[in-house]
């Protein structure tokens, strides 16, 4: 078995360091990760400046663009062709409800389906100083274990949030939709040394919805969050009513 490794967080983070090496045992382990941190940068590619691939160290590569090129250049420079698993991840920070549309880690494993590669994001819920990494490595590597058994249909991407709590506090895992975080709308602007004003986005988390069956909730809860994502986004309900719209 053949998996590649990336991230938003950068190939030296320790996340996937941990995670790589929890695989070990199971498969032979690549990583293809941005050579800094990429958070929130979405599903963007780079296109109007060139890449490079360092080694960083034996089967570590870092990339000087986004997660989604990190897969990209995975497959096809690095690995020279399809691994059997995608694992993007161990993310620090939570990618609940909303957050999956601006997370990099998420973008990375959804690349992968796109290309046709079963893939998992696996993020850890914490803010704390010694994140419990472990914890999340060694839960993604039953899923992906159980990812080998049973497959994933084609365009499924499984976004897995593991609270930052020891393994035997964890009451087990659910299988959720997305939920609903909440931000407070916070943007500070300045002045910068020459006289220009720039201006800084970054809300801090208020909450979240309450809505039965969800992530979020879930992970309130104290359970593991397994969420099914496509990546064919089409609204196929909606689509039926608005083929009767006349404009």
């Amino acid at each position: 078995m053949l998996i590649l490794l990336s991230n938003d967080d950068g190939v030296y983070s320790e996340g996937i360091r941990a995670l790589a090496a929890k695989l070990q045992g199971l498969a032979k382990v690549v990583v293809a990760a941005p050579d800094r941190e990429q958070s929130a940068s979405s599903h963007s590619i780079t296109l109007h400046r060139p890449l490079r691939i360092v080694e960083v160290k034996k089967n570590f590569y870092g990339v000087s663009g986004t997660p989604t090129d990190c897969i990209t250049l995975g497959i096809n420079e690095i690995l020279k062709r399809k691994p059997d698993l995608i694992i993007s991840g161990i993310n620090r920070g939570a990618n609940l409800g909303d957050d999956v549309h601006y997370s990099g880690t998420v973008s990375a494993a959804m690349e992968g389906a796109i290309m046709g590669v079963p893939a998992m994001a696996v993020s850890l819920v914490t803010r704390e100083d010694h994140p419990r990494y472990a914890v999340a490595a060694n839960f993604a590597t039953k899923l992906a274990k159980g990812i080998r058994k049973h497959g994933l249909p084609k365009g499924v991407v499984l976004n897995v949030n593991v609270p930052s709590m020891a393994g035997k506090k964890i009451k087990g895992y659910q299988f959720c939709t997305l939920g609903k975080r909440n931000y407070s709308e916070a943007i500070v602007d300045k002045i910068d040394p020459r006289g220009k004003k720039y201006y800084w986005i970054g809300g801090d988390e208020v909450g979240s919805d309450n809505i039965p069956g969800s992530d979020c909730n879930a992970v309130l809860a104290g359970y593991i969050s397994i969420t099914p994502l496509n990546v064919n986004v089409t609204d196929y309900p909606f689509l039926e009513q608005i083929r009767n719209w006349k404009i």
